[in-house]
């Protein structure tokens, strides 16, 4: 699978380059959102303009991704969506578990936000104690 990944300091991108993912390249996502989830990675923004299709083991590495970040106490994006993917995730009712943003820039400051209120809520448990 065709990807490019852009580490910053408090989320990372990864940009898929590929018009299609099928069975073999949803495999290929997962195990590359995983790895970077291991290596620390909370926040992953998923860059999805290029896709055209996905299918279901598509949309299953995308919920794999969300799973993981979440459980890392992070966020997980899909910006970028196609039409037609975007009525896929929307027919298969993923709009309403995933954070799925129109534009890179409005998903970084959305996962920047989100961490915001994360460090605020920690503070706030630490001066309650």
């Amino acid at each position: 699978m065709d990807f490019t990944h852009q580490k910053h300091n408090r989320y990372s991108v990864l940009t898929i380059d590929e018009t299609n993912i099928d069975n073999i390249k949803a495999s290929e996502l997962k195990s590359e959102i995983i790895l970077l989830n291991a290596e620390g990675i909370k926040n992953i923004i998923l860059d999805m303009e290029k896709v055209k299709f996905i299918d279901s083991s598509g949309l299953g590495a995308i919920l794999i991704g969300d799973r993981e970040c979440k459980k890392s106490r992070g966020t997980f994006v899909v910006t970028n969506p196609s039409k037609q993917v975007f009525q896929l995730i929307k027919i298969s009712q993923l709009h309403n578990i995933l954070n799925i943003i129109p534009t890179l820039k409005e998903s970084i400051d959305f996962v920047l936000l989100e961490e915001l209120e994360r460090d605020l809520r920690a503070e706030n448990v630490g001066h309650s104690e």
